[in-house]
């Protein structure tokens, strides 16, 4: 039996034609343009201020952000969507071709509302305007195929609609990120020179950082396959503990400043981690706000700079943990701190000073040390936890001995250099 001829209607339509080049299903240009005459398209035209008011106020009883928004700001979008609604006029006539008629509905968004308002609300503001066409401007329609018509078309040009805005709101956050990572960098920057004022305040609070927070600065060498992306992981992982943080990379270096303290326990300074490449992580002392957290910069990059003195140091280390390390690498702040802590608080008792120094000199051997200074190992005992009393150092503790075995020399050498008269010229 011979196959059946097919329908001859077939032959003439084109799938596109039913369709849409995309696959969505919309009117044939030539079933458009006949379907709504240019009467019905200067109808559209005449109402568009109208229609657009009164999608204002469909906003306004459906949106509850939408009454947060100033009059000047609410006057911007009633705007955008009298220039949507004049502009589908001109879409009309070329459905299929170029749709810079529907962008440039969106590319009059005022730049301040564009900030103010985010896309996600944006993408329900165009939903609930092409909701509010969908209703009233089929109305406008004569007979049904001006009716399909112009429904179809609504349709399509809400689609449109909705990929411009994120286009738009998609380039206003790049613009907005490039321009808050040159800001995050100047005030990483000022706070590692050691800058202060209210500039840098300022420039802070615009990057959401609390102004009276506690600021911790914490380095370390960056990955090398996130060289740029490392701030924006960093800053959402503090962002899952309620953390504000600034960094940049400097070099071969990744500066963090984190608001609040960094506690070895803490889970946030594990995850933390994770954004430094391996290798030494130095943490510095807690500051009560960032104005003064320069201390802190200086003392982490101090204790980075000397941390390869200690092998075995962990990670992360603290710069307290690293003075030796620091004292030896020629950090005066670190000099100046195992004075004040360790030799001044023993140069009141010479007895307390030979004890220290006959235990170390001994491998840290009570009998010997006891045995040296002929006295009773208990006696021995009872000076060394007095010293530990007063320095918060454990000679029995090997890194607490050396630290002690530092400090103790360096205070040595520095009263043998107060004691040298200096030579004549």
């Amino acid at each position: 039996m011979p196959d059946a001829e097919p329908d001859p209607r077939l032959k003439t339509t084109r799938a596109t034609d039913v369709f849409g080049a995309r696959g969505a299903h919309v009117p044939a240009p030539a079933t458009v343009h006949d379907a709504l005459p240019d009467t019905l398209l200067r109808r559209v035209k005449q109402y568009s201020g109208r229609l657009a008011t009164e999608a204002i106020h469909s906003m306004s009883e459906q949106l509850p952000y939408f009454s947060d928004l100033d009059a000047a700001q609410r006057a911007s979008v009633q705007l955008v969507v009298q220039t949507a609604v004049v502009n589908f006029v001109e879409w009309i006539q070329d459905p299929e071709g170029n749709v810079k008629f529907t962008v440039q509905a969106f590319q009059v968004v005022p730049q301040d509302l564009a900030r103010r308002i985010s896309l996600l609300q944006t993408v329900e503001m165009v939903r609930v305007a092409m909701e509010f066409f969908e209703k009233w401007l089929p109305l406008l329609a004569r007979n049904d195929a001006q009716l399909r018509a112009l429904t179809e078309s609504v349709l399509r040009y809400g689609r449109e609609i909705g990929f411009a805005a994120a286009a738009i709101y998609a380039s206003a956050a790049e613009s907005r990120g490039a321009w808050d990572s040159r800001m995050e960098a100047l005030v990483v920057d000022a706070v590692v020179r050691g800058d202060e004022g209210p500039q840098l305040l300022s420039r802070a609070a615009a990057l959401n950082w609390s102004t009276d927070a506690a600021a911790t600065v914490i380095v370390g060498s960056p990955p090398p396959e996130q060289n740029v992306s490392v701030a924006l992981t960093l800053h959402n992982t503090a962002k899952q503990y309620d953390r504000a943080a600034l960094s940049v990379v400097q070099g071969s270096t990744l500066v963090a400043i984190v608001e609040g303290p960094l506690r070895p326990s803490d889970r946030f300074l594990t995850d933390l981690l994770e954004h430094f490449a391996e290798g030494p992580v130095v943490i510095g002392p807690t500051t009560p706000n960032l104005g003064s957290a320069h201390a802190s910069a200086v003392e982490a990059m101090a204790g980075l700079r000397a941390v390869v003195g200690w092998p075995n140091a962990p990670r992360p280390a603290y710069s307290w943990d690293l003075l030796p390390e620091r004292a030896l690498n020629g950090d005066r702040s670190a000099i100046e701190t195992m004075d004040e802590t360790i030799v001044e608080p023993l140069s009141g008792s010479e007895t307390l000073v030979n004890t220290v120094e006959a235990y170390l000199d001994s491998g840290g051997q009570v009998e010997t040390c006891a045995r040296e200074l002929y006295i009773h190992p208990n006696t021995v005992r009872y000076r060394l936890k007095k010293v530990a009393d007063i320095t918060g150092r454990d000679a029995s503790n090997p890194r607490d001995a050396f630290v002690l075995r530092v400090a103790l020399t360096i205070g040595r050498l520095a009263r043998n250099h107060q004691g040298t008269p200096h030579s004549a010229p």
